[in-house]
C-alpha cells in the first residue's frame, strides 16, 4: 500500500510553535525538534500497523480505519480519535482528553517523502519524512 515502509524524519515547518500550542514545555519542545523520529507503517486493507521510534521511546501502535482508539504523544497528552482515509490522503482526527481540544492531522505520500502536516488551535506545523 501507499503508506508502507519505513520513514525517517527528515526536516519540519512551524513544529517548535505547534509543540508550544500544544502546551509543551521548552525543555521537551528543544528535544523533539531532535527526536530523530523513525516511522514504520504496515498497512493491510484498512488495518494498520505503525512503529515509532525516536530517541525518546519506541512506541507500536494497531488501528482500524474509521475505528476510535486511545493515544499517547511522547510528552504524556493523551488523545481519542480515529484515522480514515481519504483519495491517498490520511486523515487523523483526535481530541485531548485534558481539555477536549481537537488535533488534526494528515499523512501524504509525495515521491519518496511523507509530509505528515498537524492543525492544533489554530496553528498549522509540518513534518517532512523520507523513505529509507
Amino acid at each position: 500500500m501507499t503508506f508502507n515502509g519505513t520513514w525517517k524524519v527528515d526536516r519540519s515547518d512551524n513544529y517548535e510553535k505547534f509543540m508550544e500550542q500544544m502546551g509543551i514545555n521548552v525543555m521537551k519542545r528543544k528535544l523533539a525538534a531532535h527526536d530523530n523520529l523513525k516511522i514504520t507503517i504496515e498497512q493491510a486493507g484498512d488495518k494498520f500497523h505503525v512503529k515509532e521510534s525516536s530517541t525518546f521511546r519506541t512506541l507500536e501502535i494497531d488501528f482500524t480505519l474509521g475505528v476510535v482508539f486511545e493515544y499517547s504523544l511522547a510528552d504524556g497528552t493523551e488523545l481519542s480519535g480515529t484515522w480514515i482515509l481519504e483519495g491517498d490522503v490520511l486523515k487523523g482526527k483526535f481530541t485531548r482528553k485534558d481539555n477536549g481540544k481537537e488535533l488534526l492531522t494528515t499523512r501524504i505520500v509525495s515521491g519518496d517523502e511523507l509530509v505528515q502536516s498537524y492543525n492544533y488551535d489554530g496553528v498549522d506545523a509540518k513534518r517532512i519524512f523520507k523513505r529509507g
